[in-house]
């Protein structure tokens, strides 16, 4: 399994979908993250994480949105062309934002073509249950790979009425599964669990044969996701229950700018080290 595992075996090319499809055979856990940009996406590539998703939490990161829903095509792109640049192993998926795909599945079309020729992406992410399966089914159709996220789908909080556990209850536990069953019909190589049951994203995992991908959905999925910052440490405020954060970026880049300005008022840099003669 070394050779052929996601996590530091595969080195010599980029991840494809059937690499994720015999992990989930096989029964192999592989992590995903986001990422914006080039430098942080050579750090991700180089610790051998398997696919990067360029999400449109780029919003609320890089951007700055209360929510998701603003953020465009225009925006996303140059961050989908850096995190690609950045890496040469993982598979880099480009996340359609809100009102670029909904319409039809000509517009999905559309947009996703944007985003494999001029990102260069290898795979593209969109949110919904059932009624996005006509879109699903024509990208794969075009031969585009495409990542399905059902549960809690940020570009429809409004309609789903703030950040609330999807799933619960067996009427909508059965509503979840399903979505799921249709979405993998279509073509989906993947499914983004968001904040559901643990014990519905166990059911889901287990009846799916492709890889489902947990976000605060427990345990039992085939593979887990977080927001890079979340994970890092680097957001401000309360992070989610689901979050864990792995490190305190935010406190390190703090006390590096301190110690920077501190050196600079004191005239302490640049030192002849630092100097040309």
């Amino acid at each position: 399994m070394a050779e052929t595992s996601l996590y530091g075996g595969i080195t010599n090319r980029r991840i494809t979908i059937r690499d994720l499809q015999l992990a989930k055979d096989r029964g192999e856990r592989w992590p995903m993250l986001t990422a914006y940009d080039y430098s942080t996406a050579r750090v991700f590539d180089e610790a051998g994480i398997p696919v990067l998703l360029v999400g449109d939490s780029a919003a609320n990161v890089v951007y700055g949105y209360d929510t998701t829903v603003p953020v465009t095509v225009d925006e996303l792109l140059p961050l989908v062309r850096g995190v690609v640049r950045g890496s040469s192993r993982a598979l880099v998926v480009g996340d359609l934002p809100f009102g670029s795909y909904q319409a039809s599945p000509q517009q999905a079309l559309e947009t996703a073509a944007r985003f494999m020729k001029e990102g260069g992406c290898q795979a593209v992410k969109l949110e919904g249950g059932r009624r996005v399966v006509p879109q699903v089914e024509a990208l794969v159709s075009a031969g585009i790979p495409v990542m399905a996220h059902i549960g809690l789908t940020p570009q429809s909080v409004n309609a789903l009425g703030g950040y609330r556990v999807q799933g619960r209850g067996d009427e909508a536990a059965h509503r979840l599964l399903q979505a799921a069953k249709s979405l993998q019909h279509a073509g989906a190589f993947a499914v983004v669990l968001e904040v559901v049951p643990s014990e519905v994203a166990a059911q889901v995992t287990t009846a799916l044969n492709v890889p489902t991908i947990g976000i605060g959905a427990g345990p039992d999925c085939d593979a887990q996701v977080l927001v890079w910052q979340d994970m890092a440490g680097l957001r401000s405020g309360k992070p989610a229950k689901f979050v864990k954060e792995y490190a305190q970026v935010g406190d390190v880049l703090r006390d590096a700018a301190g110690r920077f300005a501190d050196e600079v008022r004191g005239g302490t840099y640049p030192t002849a080290e630092h100097s040309y003669s």
